[in-house]
Order: structure tokens, then sequence, then C-alpha cells
């Protein structure tokens, strides 16, 4: 029970300095959100449910804070990779060096996983804006949906063909 009161003080302490990361990054905001969550679900869950609780719980923890701390457009894929990360991380951190190896485990894996899967992310949108503008063959994609704003005419403007006048 000492060493929770411990881990609690540490999370409050580190949260309190993280505070100053408001307007960092968004990577550094995800992987301090998404390890806080982590180890603070890994805390809870050793105590509802034992070493089972402590995964599940670091998973559920670790995506809840990469999703509160995510961009709106990144938040699915920052919640998964945090999710599978902190529990991957807890798991190998508790066979490696018991329960406090569970929990820094599950906050270093979190955070990996996090900043992962918004960049996942991020890249997967940049490819499908991208892969609209052309068509299969590599060419410009010519829809009038994209070009409709050159072949209308408001009559403020000299065309070339204006009222049957040449220039």
């Amino acid at each position: 029970m000492k060493i929770n009161k411990i881990l609690l003080s540490t999370v409050l302490a580190s949260s309190a300095l993280m505070m100053g990361t408001a307007h960092a990054d968004n990577n550094t905001r995800v992987a301090v959100g998404s390890a806080l969550g982590g180890v603070v679900g890994a805390a809870i869950g050793q105590q509802m449910g034992g070493s089972t609780g402590a995964l599940i719980g670091s998973a559920l923890g670790g995506a809840g804070g990469a999703a509160v701390s995510a961009d709106k457009r990144d938040r699915n894929g920052a919640a998964i990779g945090a999710a599978l990360g902190s529990a991957g991380g807890y798991s190998v951190g508790k066979n490696m060096a018991g329960s406090n190896g569970g929990y820094i485990g599950a906050a270093l894996g979190g955070g990996a996983g996090a900043v992962l899967g918004t960049k996942v992310s991020e890249d997967r949108r940049y490819d499908d804006r991208y892969d609209r503008r052309y068509d299969s063959r590599g060419y410009r994609y010519n829809d009038y949906r994209y070009n409709d704003r050159y072949r209308s005419d408001n009559g403020l403007h000299l065309g070339h063909y204006k009222n049957g006048k040449r220039r």
C-alpha cells in the first residue's frame, strides 16, 4: 500500500510538472497523457482485479489518456496505439521487474504506442488527400467539381470571346 501512495504522489507531481506542456507539440501531449493514463489504469486495475485487472486497466487508461489529449482527427489512432502499447508494456515490464516494472512498462509502452498511432493516422490522412487529387493513371483528376470556376462566366470579366467579339 505504501508503494501505491508513492506511485500516486509521483503521478500527481509529474502531471503538475507537465501542465507546462499545454503549448507543447501534439506528440508530447499525447505521449504524456497516455503514459499517465496507463499508469493510473494499471494501479486501479491492480487493486480491483489483480494482475489481469492491471493489464486491462493499463490498456483502458492509456487509451483514455491518449484520446483526451489527442487531436480530433487523430483520436482513434492514438487511442488504439496507446491501448496496445500500454497492455504490451505492462506485461513485458511485469515479467521483467515485477509490479513496479509493469507500471513503468505501461507508461513507456502507452506513450510510444500513442505517438506511433498518431503518426500513422496523420500519414494515412495525407495519403488519402493525395490520392483524391490524381486518378489511377497518375494524371490530375479532371472533374468539373474541382475546376468549375474556370468554365463559368459571371459576366464581370472580359473573356476572349465575350459577346461574340474578338479582340
